[in-house]
């Protein structure tokens, strides 16, 4: 499990960082609000521990940004204040859960796990308009046509639905797949977004996957 910590006291960053690890957590940082927004956008993590104090973007900012931007990793509030308004507005934006500082390392321990237990919850089914994956029998359909797609396709085509209408750069695909690795073929993202489009896209009106000029690719169904 992967968590990210966007907190500008390095005295509370490196005792989180260790307590963390010590439960088996693998940690990253960002000590101000853009360098975790821009962390949070181009890796995934299960968790985003956030802090509400931070310099350049506060934590209310990186919160609204990436709920805006479709990123919905749950995140934990962590701020010296402690009223009722501003518990409200961190959970009004999108924020999963609060904890005012200080606390106890074993509580916060025990809202992540709430939180975790809470995504790990099975999703047996991924749909996006018309097109419903099926990741118990490893099945992909578009309306009532069975589309065969072969292992890495399906990996693919499940990361993108994962994180629908999110651009996903060819490194964070291939770094989140390594399934994809192939010393075989160059270019190996683009080569197997073209075959998907094929597959998924080309015989059909509406198309899903769309590429975002120098940005990378997402799948939407708008």
């Amino acid at each position: 499990m992967k968590i990210l910590v966007i907190e500008d006291d390095e005295k509370i960053v490196n005792f989180l960082k260790k307590g963390l690890e010590e439960e088996s957590y693998s940690v990253d940082y960002a000590l101000n609000g853009d360098e975790g927004l821009y962390l949070a956008s181009v890796n995934t993590y299960d968790l985003i521990l956030l802090d509400i104090m931070l310099p350049i973007k506060d934590g209310i900012e990186v919160c609204r940004t990436l709920r805006t931007n479709k990123i919905f990793t749950p995140i934990i509030m962590l701020t010296a204040k402690d009223t009722t308004e501003d518990k409200i507005k961190g959970l009004d934006i999108g924020a999963n859960d609060y904890l005012p500082k200080p606390f106890s390392f074993s509580e916060l321990l025990a809202r992540i796990r709430v939180q975790l237990r809470t995504q790990e919850m099975p999703q047996t089914r991924l749909k996006v308009d018309d097109l419903e994956l099926d990741l118990l029998s490893k099945t992909a359909r578009r309306g009532e046509d069975i589309i065969a797609l072969t292992a890495k396709e399906f990996s693919l085509l499940e990361f993108l639905i994962k994180n629908k209408d999110r651009v996903l750069s060819e490194s964070v695909i291939s770094e989140n797949l390594s399934n994809m690795d192939d010393d075989n073929i160059s270019n190996v993202v683009n080569v197997y977004i073209y075959r998907l489009r094929n597959k998924i896209d080309k015989p059909y009106e509406k198309k899903l996957i769309k590429t975002i000029r120098g940005l990378g690719f997402k799948i939407s169904d708008a």
